[in-house]
């Protein structure tokens, strides 16, 4: 035993030496690098920052104020994202979206050879019976998925916010999905029926209401059902960022208002759900994106990319790269009109409420 202590004890030794020539290191090699970077960043031709202003260009004042400087030193923080949108994104998107109003095809020898087609992707889009109909269904699919996960998410991320043991577990149980779903394990779990509820199918009731709607509303119904695990599925992250935003809401207020007497039903829409709304709003965003980023086997990002693939001056059924494209900006204005309508509902409940 003795033998194993001092072993362990020049373990220990050797370990905090280590950490010490590292905090050494640093404080003699890297220290200075990182102040001079900063000072560069803070005094250069393009802008200098003083304690009480902020010049530009040598020429240009302004006060500095403390909101000023936060608002330098976020956008500091996401500077890197920034330039990278600028150079490898803000191109392709600019570029996608004129080749939508043209007649793109790829050929090996010669590239991408465009002559100018106007709206007549768009157009040809919506005279699509194949087409149509898919857009139609995502829009209603995704605009009657978003409230039952974030009804869900509330629920579970309330329940987990409890004073119960083992929170942690429960939060791993509830994000791994999210890590399955970002691989290629869900599609083969898709392809198997493994994210489907066979119970649905042999619901008579469900069935009734199916039969007797019309198919607009039908389709859509039964898609979610059969595809429900996988819709409570993406409630991972949502869960995550309302426990966040429980945990951020003072324990104080909830012991005032026990005192007056109010009941936990209360608590929830005075108290819980305000506090929570500008979750709601980023949880909205994520869900949307999330589910129309997932590529289903008969999808619009499926036919989008075999026309994109497939398309061929010679092609009597691939339309190439610009039908492709005006497929997807056409997604993506759906995406965006669904989470406007969403965030505007919420804005507007906000300044009734005010």
């Amino acid at each position: 035993m003795k033998k194993i202590k001092g072993f362990l004890r020049k373990i220990k030794k050797a370990f905090f030496n280590s950490i010490g020539k590292i905090g050494d290191f640093y404080n003699v090699k890297i220290s200075p690098i990182i102040s001079k970077v900063g000072h560069l960043l803070t005094n250069n031709f393009i802008i200098r920052i003083k304690h009480t202003e902020i010049i530009f260009f040598n020429k240009f004042r302004t006060k500095n104020t403390r909101k000023k400087r936060q608002t330098f030193y976020g956008f500091m923080f996401i500077s890197i994202w920034l330039i990278g949108f600028l150079v490898f994104t803000l191109y392709p998107m600019i570029h996608s979206f004129y080749l939508s109003f043209t007649n793109s095809y790829f050929n090996m020898n010669t590239g991408i050879s465009s002559t100018p087609a106007g709206f007549q992707n768009y157009l040809n889009i919506f005279r699509n019976q194949v087409l149509l109909p898919k857009y139609t269904q995502y829009f209603i699919k995704t605009f009657t998925t978003v409230p039952i996960i974030i009804i869900f998410a509330i629920i579970i991320s309330i329940l987990i916010n409890q004073p119960v043991k083992g929170k942690g577990i429960w939060r791993t149980i509830f994000f791994l999905p999210v890590i399955i779903i970002s691989g290629p394990v869900i599609n083969e779990l898709v392809a198997q029926g493994a994210t489907t509820l066979p119970s649905f199918k042999n619901n008579s009731v469900i069935n009734f209401l199916l039969i007797n709607s019309g198919e607009w509303i039908a389709n859509p119904i039964q898609s979610i059902l059969e595809t429900l695990l996988l819709v409570l599925w993406y409630a991972g992250v949502p869960v995550l960022v309302f426990l966040a935003g429980l945990q951020k809401i003072d324990k104080s207020i909830y012991e005032a208002s026990a005192i007056d007497g109010a009941s936990p039903w209360d608590n929830f829409w005075k108290i819980t759900l305000p506090s929570i709304k500008p979750f709601i709003v980023v949880n909205i965003i994520y869900i949307v994106v999330t589910m129309s980023l997932f590529n289903e086997p008969d999808g619009i990002l499926f036919y989008a990319r075999e026309h994109m693939i497939k398309g061929s001056q010679e092609s009597t059924f691939y339309y190439g790269h610009g039908f492709s494209a005006a497929m997807s900006w056409l997604y993506f204005f759906l995406m965006v009109i669904i989470i406007g309508i969403y965030v505007g509902l919420l804005t507007i409940r906000r300044r009734d409420d005010k």
